[in-house]
């Protein structure tokens, strides 16, 4: 395997820590846009919109100096599929907190119902739908790259080695 483009630990730890935040905005996600009322609820939303985000395009960022996949001559069609799942997670990822923050930004305006709050949420509502999408697209090439061998399973999962270790 390719180890100059080997993913680093802050690689495997920036891909696996996302999961838990994502997992934790899924779990933590308000049902009714009247919890907003709430103050401390409102604040600890926008807080973690603005965090969510910032490690989004941290990550982004960080990630782009790594190949998708190493070791192995890939397909220039598969190569185009998995950047084009890898963006369109990322914009998602982007989009979602962003929706969220105009949807809070709309609602301590007075704006709480209406055809501006409703696109804002449906954005948002959108965002999420295709990230889930994605993400089960993206897992599922995860696994036909690890049975491929085409390295990068070996480079960013703990387990279940390519080598057989």
């Amino acid at each position: 395997m390719n180890t100059k483009n080997r993913h680093t630990p802050l690689a495997k730890l920036l891909h696996w820590g996302f999961i838990v935040l994502y997992a934790y905005g899924l779990l933590k996600q308000i049902e009714n846009i009247s919890q907003l009322e709430d103050a401390g609820l409102l604040m600890f939303e926008v807080v973690f919109a603005v965090v969510f985000l910032g490690i989004v395009v941290a990550r982004y960022f960080y990630m782009r100096q790594f190949q998708t996949f190493l070791g192995t001559a890939v397909p220039l069609i598969q190569k185009r599929l998995a950047r084009a799942v890898h963006i369109g997670m990322y914009l998602c990822l982007v989009m979602l907190p962003l929706s969220g923050l105009l949807i809070a930004g709309l609602y301590t305006q007075g704006i709480k119902t209406g055809p501006m709050q409703d696109l804002a949420m449906g954005i948002h509502g959108f965002s999420a739908t295709l990230s889930y999408i994605l993400i089960f697209i993206h897992i599922a090439a995860a696994i036909y790259s690890r049975i491929k061998g085409e390295g990068i399973w070996t480079s960013m999962v703990p387990v279940w080695k390519e080598d057989g270790n």
